[in-house]
């Protein structure tokens, strides 16, 4: 609100700094403007005594600093500042003629205040309060004798009588006009923050696809790189294979060293050969084969496999039973909540538990994975589901990657929040309308 206020009054030039000056803050242009008309007002006034130039300075005082020295509510600050301009004004209209002072005006002021900051009640209950203070100086006076009796009530003639209804009048037409432009510069205010909102909503929504879009390209190119490398690895590693098989049928059983060694040659090249074909399942252009499937029943198959590997760790299930069967390949996504379980339960510590949740919200089925382990750095963050960033010692860093393709190719989206020291929870969205899914290739 502060940066439409900004723009609104000075389109050209950045106040920001200004405002952020604690002087700046607390001294405006329009408290000069204040004390100036206050000070022409002690300076025409009629007699200057000394009451009535200490009322105009209290009501000057009061004035500037009505915005400055809140109390305990912001409500109730407004309220105390109005009702200390309607007494001020009050004593300054009763000690300078009472009905016939030239500064029953001043009354507008605590209406004004009204108007800007209580809305249409509270506008009507000031002027109200305001008028019936105006017109109770008829019960301070001795109408028919003594001084007085010039002003007596029943002598005034109608248009007299007329014309004090009427500044009673005004200071309720005074307050109703100036609510209603305030009225309009409050709808105006929230229609401002509502479209800033949206704007900031839009801009959350673009730096999310910029993101995955980048993530997209990443993936992209370094697929064609893992293909290209798997393809021209794997003739190599078959000759080295077969020729430690041979030299293990050639080699004595005297010769255990020869023979140990061409077992770890065999073992290390199934081992390269094994992160060979998992290179090539991230490379490869996946191919959906989506058909109606319950997921509820792929997230049990994919949590059963986990607690085959992890059996120290409990797995909570909090299924949504709203969430009917749908469109999407359930092989694949047992793929994918396979390595999101098996991921939270090796961050959990043995005896530990991780929860798995289900959810329905707007065509969308939304699948969450929830531990308590040790979470993720926020410098890891936007790396997680880069090919081939890992933190685990014996990790290659492409799991993630694969699961954050998968899930694209569904036309879905994977989300993480974590905090180390406290766990971490994914968040994988998929659409449950059959159009939104990408089809099979």
């Amino acid at each position: 609100m502060r940066l439409y206020f900004t723009l609104w009054h000075n389109p050209v030039r950045d106040n920001s700094r200004v405002s952020d000056r604690p002087l700046a803050r607390f001294v405006r242009l329009q408290d000069f403007i204040w004390v100036a008309l206050f000070a022409v007002l002690i300076a025409i006034s009629p007699t200057r005594s000394a009451p009535e130039v200490s009322m105009l300075v209290a009501l000057a005082v009061v004035q500037v600093l009505e915005s400055k020295v809140p109390t305990v509510s912001s409500t109730r600050s407004r309220i105390f500042w109005i009702a200390l301009k309607l007494v001020l004004g009050y004593i300054l209209i009763g000690y300078t003629g009472i009905l016939q002072s030239s500064y029953w005006v001043l009354l507008a002021l605590p209406v004004l205040s009204a108007a800007t900051a209580l809305g249409v009640g509270g506008t009507l209950a000031v002027s109200i309060v305001a008028a019936a203070a105006y017109l109770s100086f008829y019960f301070f006076v001795n109408w028919c004798r003594g001084p007085f009796e010039l002003h007596c009530f029943e002598q005034l003639d109608a248009f007299d009588k007329a014309e004090l209804v009427l500044h009673a009048v005004f200071l309720a037409m005074v307050g109703t006009l100036a609510n209603a432009l305030a009225e309009g510069l409050r709808i105006q205010t929230q229609r401002s923050l509502r479209a800033a909102e949206q704007l900031s909503a839009a801009n959350l929504q673009i730096q999310q696809a910029e993101v995955a879009v980048r993530r997209s390209d990443r993936l992209a190119a370094l697929g064609q790189l893992s293909a290209g490398l798997a393809h021209e690895l794997r003739n190599p590693l078959g000759t080295i294979r077969g020729s430690a098989e041979m030299l293990t049928r050639s080699v004595g059983a005297e010769n255990e060293v020869a023979r140990e060694m061409a077992g770890f040659i065999s073992s290390e090249v199934d081992r390269a050969n094994s992160l060979i074909t998992r290179f090539l399942h991230f490379a490869r252009p996946l191919e959906l084969r989506p058909d109606i499937a319950d997921l509820t029943q792929t997230v049990d198959r994919a949590v059963a496999n986990v607690q085959r590997e992890s059996p120290g760790i409990a797995i909570y299930k909090n299924y949504a039973p709203e969430i009917a069967p749908f469109s999407f390949d359930a092989e694949l996504m047992e793929r994918v909540l396979y390595n999101l379980i098996l991921n939270a339960a090796q961050a959990t510590a043995p005896g530990g538990a991780v929860t798995v949740k289900t959810r329905a919200a707007a065509d969308t089925a939304e699948i969450s994975v929830i531990d308590r382990g040790s979470g993720i750095d926020a410098k890891n963050l936007g790396a997680i589901f880069n090919p081939f960033f890992t933190t685990k010692p014996q990790g290659v860093g492409l799991g993630l990657a694969i699961v954050s393709k998968i899930v694209d190719e569904h036309g879905g989206k994977i989300a993480v929040e974590s905090e180390p020291g406290k766990g971490s929870v994914f968040q994988v969205l998929l659409p449950m309308n059959p159009a939104a899914s990408k089809p099979a290739a």
